[in-house]
Formats: structure tokens, C-alpha cells, sequence
């Protein structure tokens, strides 16, 4: 919905409305929130990247082998590639990897090494520790059982012929993604672009180095939330700070160029909690305005007014408080960064719990714990401006209201970055 205009009372500087005033805020609940960040956006425009460059990126569209995998008869073992029948006259200097050897004759061997082009006329690879070389210079073989044909050959296409489909639309680019389709052929491979995110810091009372007093604290955001949002698919083109002011933070929401501005901090209603009135002003449509879940309900999600170049943006308002940011990044960012990658929803994991999950009476909770056995274990400092539990935690139980009683499966999220 979009926020009706809000009146600038007596005394305060024109365009810098009273933060928190008079604001009616319907909490969404936690799987409305989160489907919602996920509907919000879809998948980024297909773009071509090198190999180098496509790590972490979606596949956008299928990946099918350019040859057959492998393509030539290639041998699994050093040896001798053996033409007929035992004994065989050793001949030539060997076989390497890459080389183009010369056929053999019937009765005929040769060295072979590892992933080198079979001979045309070989029938199979006589493994080196099963070859014997006698005073005559014949070969005979010395295994335990004797070399039948194709032995220790991986024949032309044993992995895949060319054409054949690989992976489908919608596969993360991992390491071993990007080593098949080299080996596939491919040079570059067709992505969704990654969406990139502008962090934008909110708070005159943070301090980037040194110890905390005298009122200021450090600012634990800025470094944590960078790979996280990188782990969710995205590109984190700049982190900046923003003072407690109105104008510099409509400024910053305005004009940013990211597909997604991520903030942490004025999301609630306090003196000098601005983003609600400077998205107003902004002219964004705020799409989740409080969520009921614990920790981190008063964060928001809202549709920016285009880019310079027609893009569509989005806004994910993170609260202050580092654990209840962590639940807005898990519940509003994560989702949406994944959809614009073009990610598939990940399947939800459900493991029982070891010992009571202790619930909020209404809403949602976000719970750091710990995974032994297959089971959830609950972990202690789990409050909002807490992160020494998410420190030792391997997901995010989620708690519905009331608690999960031992023994009971909940669905555990997990955690960026690991």
C-alpha cells in the first residue's frame, strides 16, 4: 500500500517529517513475509559469461554436451594398450596424453599413460603392476585375471554423447559446474545476472573501530551482512554509511543503482527512525510493513520507483539490532535476492527437536541452534542485539507461537555464508 502524505509539524524543517508518528503498521506474518520477498521480483535477465566470471551464478538455460564425454577411447591406467591375443611385441616409444598414436597390429603393444588416445586396433589396457617384460622382449600379462577386451578403456562417450542434456535451467554455478562444462566444451555459459545490493548503514552511534562507550557502539553489520548478502547470490557494490537524517537517507534511497538497497536500522518508530517518511517521499509502495516474528518484527520490504534505466528496485529495511537484522535478512532478503538469481526455492529441512524450543506467545521466533544427531538444540544468547549464539549456531530454528515441544520436528533455516 502507499503511505499517505504525513504532515510536517510546527517547528521542524520543511521536508524532514517527525519519525514514528501516527503510523499504523499490520504485522504480517512470518511465511506471508517471506513469500511475499519471494513473489516480489523475478529472475534477472539471462546474460553471457566466461567461465571465469560465472561462479555463483544460475543457469539460464539448459546445459547440453557440446562432444561426446569422453571424446576418443581413452586409457584409465598406465600400461600397455595390447592389440589381440598375449604375448605382445613391444613397440614405439609410448603413448602420451594428447599424442595421436599410430595403429596397432594384431600381436602388438605399446606404453600407454593415463588419459592418453587408445591405439586404433587395441582391445584393451594392460595395467603396468600386470605386465611382465621378458629376456625375449615380449610382454605377457602377470595379473590375476587375464585382460579381456575393453579392460581399463573408457570408452568414447561412456559419460555422455553430444547433445545430451546435463544440467537444467535454474543450477547454481558451483566449482564442479564450471569443470564439466569445460569439459563439455564450453567456453562461456548463459547466467542470470546476480542482483546487486547497495548497504546502506543507518546510525550516528556506531563506531567502525576501537572499543564501545560513552553511549556509541560498534557497528557489527556492516562487516557481517556483505557475505551474507554475497552467499544469498548477490553483488554488494557498495557499503556506505548514512547519518541519522532525513534528507541524506531519501537522498541515498533515491538515487541509489542497485536492484536491491538494504539498510539496517530506523525501520521502528523512534525519534529518529526516518526511512518510513523517506520512503514515502521517495514515492516507494511498501509490500511487508512489520512482521510477526521475534527477533526482528519491525522490518520492511517495499518496491522502490524505478532506476535511470527502467530497472525495477527493492528496498529490504533491516532492524539495528544485529540478531533481529539476521532474521530480516533469512526472512525478506534471502528469498528475494534468490528469486531475482534466478535460485530454486530450497527445500524446507525439518529435524526433531532435542529439548523444548521455547516459543513467543503470538509470534513467530527465530531461534539460533545447534545440529547433533540429526536433532535441534537450542542454543543460549539468542536475544536481539545478541550474536554470540548465532556465532556458535548451524541454523535458524523456526519456532512457531507457543514452542515446539521435544521430539517434535521444526523446520530449521539455514544460515548464510555456511
Amino acid at each position: 500500500m502507499t503511505k499517505a502524505p504525513i504532515s510536517t509539524p510546527a517547528g521542524t524543517a520543511p521536508h524532514a517529517p517527525r519519525a514514528g508518528k501516527g503510523r499504523a503498521r499490520p504485522a504480517t506474518t512470518w511465511g506471508q513475509a517471506r513469500s511475499t520477498a519471494a513473489d516480489a521480483a523475478r529472475p534477472l535477465p539471462a546474460v553471457t559469461r566466461d567461465l571465469s566470471e560465472a561462479l555463483g551464478h544460475v543457469l539460464a538455460e539448459p546445459l547440453a554436451a557440446l562432444t561426446d564425454l569422453p571424446s576418443f577411447d581413452t586409457s584409465a591406467m598406465d600400461g600397455w594398450a595390447v592389440a589381440g591375443p598375449g604375448p605382445w611385441q613391444v613397440q614405439g616409444s609410448g603413448v602420451l596424453a594428447g599424442g595421436r598414436p599410430e595403429p596397432l597390429a594384431d600381436g602388438a603393444a605399446v606404453l600407454i599413460a593415463t588419459g592418453a588416445r587408445v591405439p586404433p586396433g587395441a582391445i584393451a589396457v594392460l595395467r603396468r603392476e600386470h605386465g611382465e617384460l621378458t629376456a625375449d622382449g615380449l610382454l605377457r600379462d602377470s595379473g590375476p585375471q587375464p585382460v579381456t577386451a575393453g579392460r581399463d578403456i573408457r570408452p568414447r562417450g561412456e559419460e555422455c554423447r553430444s547433445g545430451e542434456p546435463l544440467l537444467a535451467a535454474g543450477t547454481a554455478v558451483t566449482p564442479a559446474v564450471l569443470g564439466l562444462a569445460a569439459a563439455a566444451g564450453y567456453d562461456q555459459l548463459v547466467v542470470h545476472r546476480r542482483p546487486t545490493v547497495e548497504l546502506l548503514v543507518l546510525g550516528d552511534e556506531l563506531l567502525e573501530s576501537g572499543l564501545p562507550g560513552d553511549g556509541r557502539v560498534r557497528d557489527a553489520l556492516g562487516p557481517l551482512l556483505p557475505p551474507w548478502l554475497e552467499s544469498c547470490g548477490a553483488e554488494v557494490t557498495a557499503r556506505r554509511r548514512v547519518a541519522d537524517d532525513f534528507g541524506p537517507l531519501r537522498e541515498a534511497v533515491l538515487h541509489s543503482p542497485a536492484d536491491v538497497v538494504v539498510t539496517t536500522g530506523s525501520t521502528a518508530a523512534g525519534p529518529v527512525d526516518f526511512l518510513h517518511d523517506a520512503l514515502a517521499e521517495a514515492g516507494a509502495r511498501l509490500l511487508v510493513d512489520s512482521v510477526a516474528v521475534r527477533p526482528g518484527h519491525p522490518m520492511l520490504l517495499a518496491e522502490l520507483p524505478p532506476a535511470a534505466d527502467g530497472r525495477s528496485r527493492r528496498l529490504v529495511g533491516l532492524p539495528g539490532n544485529p540478531l533481529a537484522a539476521v532474521a530480516g535478512t533469512v526472512t525478506l532478503a534471502r528469498p528475494l535476492l534468490r528469486r531475482l538469481g534466478g535460485h530454486p526455492d530450497p527445500r524446507p529441512r525439518r529435524l526433531p527437536a532435542a529439548a523444548p524450543l521455547p516459543g513467543h506467545p503470538r509470534d513467530t521466533r527465530l531461534l539460533p541452534v545447534l545440529l547433533a544427531d540429526e536433532e535441534v538444540v537450542p542454543l543460549p544468547f539468542d536475544g536481539p542485539a545478541m550474536l554470540r549464539g548465532l556465532a556458535l549456531a548451524d541454523g535458524l530454528a523456526v519456532v512457531p507461537a507457543g514452542g515446539v515441544p521435544k521430539g517434535t520436528a521444526a523446520e530449521v533455516l539455514e544460515i548464510p555464508g555456511q
